[in-house]
């Protein structure tokens, strides 16, 4: 049984920096991962997927440039690196965990494409 536990969020200013974790166990080696997030009223959205196996990686338009996924295999953890943070990017974050398969391309942002997720941890960016 796969168990994530997310780490690292909390209230920050625009422009500033956060780096979420999130604790993984029970899972093979080839698993891929991926942030979402959830914001008040929305719905929740992928923003970066990693296959742990092959190092790919993938990012939603939003967070390109500002965002990195990142994992430490020895620690067993994923990362997310959030950089020039917006008070749009204000939301509940989540990690999820999926055995990697084919067309990872299609369904790596889909929330369907993951069986495995944690808890949440709140970000909220103020202006």
């Amino acid at each position: 049984q796969v168990q994530l536990v997310e780490s690292g969020g909390g209230s920050v200013q625009a422009g500033g920096s956060l780096r979420l974790s999130c604790a993984a166990s029970g899972y093979a080696s080839r698993t891929c991962m991926a942030w979402f997030r959830q914001a008040p009223g929305k719905e929740r959205e992928g923003v970066a997927a990693i296959d742990t196996g092959s190092g790919s990686t993938d990012y939603a338009d939003s967070v390109k440039g500002r965002f990195t996924i990142s994992q430490d295999k020895a620690k067993n953890t994923l990362y997310l690196q959030m950089d020039s943070l917006k008070p749009e990017d204000t939301a509940i974050y989540y990690c999820a965990a999926e055995p990697c398969r084919a067309l990872w391309f299609v369904w790596r942002m889909r929330i369907t494409g993951y069986r495995y997720w944690g808890q949440g941890t709140q970000v909220t960016v103020s202006s």
